[in-house]
């Protein structure tokens, strides 16, 4: 009977050695994880494309079930793709924004989509944008801005969530 104690050790090296190669690429996936939110609809829709923070949301958003709206957001450009925007700052008309963008459009807002899920404050988003509003949407809005704003109101052809 030949006994080798050499290869019991060489096999668990190679084990640990192996784990530890699997631990350390999950943990550099997850720890670095970036999408700047680009895709074929953000790029080419709208005269318009931004990644913006949403400074608030002023209020809460009425339930979809009372009827379709828009309500208007705050964004702060903190890069701009494509076309150009008045002012560092934008006023952004979201269709039914209680919906997650991929399920958004209607038959009164047709062309409208992207990858956000839910609105929340400080995120960036990135956004495909036209102007004026009353080209691409006509029906009920809610803007809590109204009174201290003297721009344009962008609509929102293409939401996608930035991961940074």
């Amino acid at each position: 009977m030949n006994h080798h104690p050499v290869q019991p050790q060489i096999t668990r090296r190679a084990a640990y050695l192996v784990m530890g190669l699997v631990a350390l690429a999950c943990c550099a996936s997850c720890g670095q994880k970036t999408d700047k939110g680009g895709d074929p609809n953000v790029t080419t829709r709208g005269s318009l494309e931004v990644s913006a923070q949403l400074v608030e949301i002023r209020g809460e958003f009425p339930p979809n079930n009372l009827y379709d709206y828009v309500y208007v957001l705050k964004y702060k450009i903190l890069e701009t793709h494509r076309g150009k925007a008045e002012g560092e700052t934008l006023l952004v008309a979201q269709y039914n924004p209680l919906k997650p963008r991929s399920e958004a459009a209607d038959p009164k807002a047709k062309d409208i989509g992207g990858t956000l899920k839910r609105f929340k404050a400080g995120e960036v988003h990135r956004l495909a944008l036209e102007v004026p509003l009353d080209d691409y949407y006509m029906g009920p809005m809610i803007n809590k801005y109204h009174e201290e704003s003297t721009g344009p109101i962008y609509w929102a052809v293409w939401t996608n969530r930035v991961v940074r």
